[in-house]
């Protein structure tokens, strides 16, 4: 296994975007990636994408943001209709094959001229569930009824996550909600969608994010402390709602295991939980402990970007460590309805 580390990123993240293209807001970004390690896009060996055309609204919406890249002369390029973290992956695994020493991976999403909670409906079991069209907020909600039920967490537990995340968000200029609130003002808020009150629900943003990754010597030309992705996994859990353990995530525990992130001490972990319950069972399901400081960047509690927000627990961790912040983090990735998808890492400093 060849080793690979984050060398650079770029990230904007705003409760909305109104008056530009996803081109026009990701081409800075781009730029800002690439000249931080003094390379330009003919450097890349590998470039790769993650968006989502249903969220744009327009087919093949990602080959515009494509253009942006500078991709004349041809360039080796792939997508994924995913968030970014999984374009991450799939520069990960392309770098490993040995073909190329540097790869170019950068996300997006612009969910404001939309209802996000209406449009996530559509990934639900299409003869089932789709149909009777439930929010994003609601399906959340009937999980987070099954958490308090059966006593795996309390309202003040989700209440307590909810104001950590605004209390580490308050410096995090990308941060959309950065007003802090105690756990009681938090208790005292009317349900959103019962038993979530909207400090339980992710803040909505539009943005996106780019990343230049290299391997081996590569990266040690290309900056000063390159963070090494030591382990990477990805699992799946069933896409029905009723066949699986809404109060675990499986997926994630697995993931986390193959990992290794109980194998030495975690200084922080970027989860990317949407939701106060989310981050709740990715705690107990990873297995960090009180020592471990969760979503120090306020996590996508504070900022959810569709399809990047994965990615940018990336590089808020790869952030943390290349400046000091800690030695070793864990970056984690989700998709579906309940954390249905899970992907893993280690992050480790040089």
């Amino acid at each position: 296994m060849r080793d690979i580390a984050i060398c650079s990123f770029a990230q904007r993240q705003q409760a909305a975007i109104p008056d530009e293209s996803e081109v026009e807001f990701m081409v800075p970004l781009m730029v800002q990636a690439k000249d931080a390690v003094g390379l330009t896009q003919q450097d890349m060996g590998f470039t790769c994408s993650g968006s989502s055309d249903f969220l744009a609204g327009q087919a093949f919406s990602f080959v515009s943001t494509i253009d942006g890249t500078g991709p004349v002369p041809p360039i080796s390029e792939s997508h994924v209709e995913q968030d970014g973290a999984w374009a991450l992956y799939e520069a990960w695994v392309k770098l490993q094959c040995g073909d190329v020493d540097t790869a170019f991976v950068y996300s997006y999403g612009k969910s404001s001229p939309g209802s996000l909670r209406d449009v996530l409906a559509t990934q639900m079991d299409p003869y089932y569930v789709a149909p009777l069209w439930p929010d994003a907020f609601a399906v959340e909600g009937l999980a987070a009824r099954l958490l308090l039920e059966s006593g795996t967490v309390s309202e003040r537990r989700l209440a307590e996550i909810a104001s950590r995340s605004r209390a580490h968000a308050a410096s995090n200029p990308h941060a959309v909600r950065r007003a802090e609130k105690s756990v009681d003002e938090i208790l005292a808020e009317e349900y959103l969608a019962d038993p979530l009150r909207p400090s339980d629900i992710p803040a909505s943003a539009d943005g996106g994010c780019a990343m230049v990754l290299a391997a081996g010597d590569r990266a040690r030309e290309l900056c000063d402390r390159p963070v090494w992705i030591r382990a990477i996994d990805h699992r799946i859990d069933a896409h029905t709602l009723g066949v699986r353990d809404l109060t675990a995530a499986m997926s994630a525990r697995i993931a986390g295991e193959k990992a290794g992130v109980g194998a030495d001490t975690v200084d922080f972990a970027e989860l990317h939980a949407p939701f106060t319950t989310s981050e709740a069972v990715l705690i107990e399901a990873l297995g960090l402990d009180d020592g471990v400081v969760v979503n120090p960047s306020g996590g996508a509690l504070a900022a959810h970007t569709m399809m990047a927000a994965g990615l940018i627990r990336f590089g808020e961790a790869f952030e943390r460590i290349a400046r000091g912040d800690g030695d070793r983090a864990v970056a984690h990735a989700t998709a579906g309805p309940c954390l249905q998808q899970n992907l893993v890492a280690v992050l480790e400093g040089e």
